[in-house]
């Protein structure tokens, strides 16, 4: 069951819905997480409601992104799918998976160089990796670059974290059961068990991400 709004912000926000379904149902920690994000000019190329996400993820309208503020949602454990794997080669040259990782939680990031609300929440997630430090595994996930204009970016943000090009759109198509098409930016954070527990499509900052998982640690 999807956990219910608690005074101590640890509620949970909503079951994460297939495209139509990105209902935003706050907690306490939510909303701020929301309020942080709206507050940005450039909040997401995630959604700016649940309703245009869906619209444009079906209308399949191609413009790299999705305008708007980001949306937050957790899942409860029962409600998560079966583990996510996928095997891939980082930007530095090293073969890993996803599946190697386990059991430390992973968050990834989708982004690409030139869209304004990634390079706006870069230095939240460099500061959220360099928080959690060997509890966490972090992987950037470049959905557009080429390698030297990836590469220019991790230079330029001083990204601490592995990068993987997304060339063949493999892990796009394997979150696809999470996040809507063209939702850039967007995290997602897998649990112990490899399963997707929380996502946001939009813009991050580093205390909600800090909240989401803080939360996932705690199951």
């Amino acid at each position: 069951m999807t956990r219910p709004f608690s005074t101590d912000g640890r509620g949970g926000l909503g079951r994460l819905d297939r495209l139509a379904g990105l209902d935003r149902i706050p907690t306490r920690r939510g909303a701020l997480g929301l309020l942080g994000l709206s507050g940005l000019a450039l909040a997401g190329c995630g959604s700016s409601g649940s309703e245009d996400l869906a619209q444009q993820a079906q209308s399949g309208e191609d413009k790299g992104y999705v305008s708007g503020s980001g949306v937050i949602t957790q899942l409860s454990g029962d409600e998560r799918g079966e583990p996510l794997d996928l095997d891939f080669e980082t930007l530095s040259g090293e073969s890993t998976s996803l599946a190697s990782w386990r059991p430390r939680v992973v968050a990834i990031n989708l982004w690409y160089a030139a869209c304004p609300p990634c390079r706006v929440e870069a230095p939240d997630l460099n500061a959220t990796y360099e928080h959690f430090g060997d509890q966490v595994e972090f992987l950037g996930v470049n959905v557009r670059d080429q390698a030297a204009t990836a590469e220019s970016f991790v230079r330029t943000f001083e990204v601490p974290y592995p990068i993987m090009i997304d060339g063949d759109g493999s892990m796009v198509s394997l979150l696809s059961s999470v996040l809507p098409p063209q939702a850039t930016p967007s995290t997602v954070i897998l649990d112990a068990s490899g399963r997707a527990a929380a996502r946001v499509v939009g813009a991050v900052t580093q205390s909600t991400l800090t909240g989401l998982i803080e939360d996932v640690l705690a199951q």
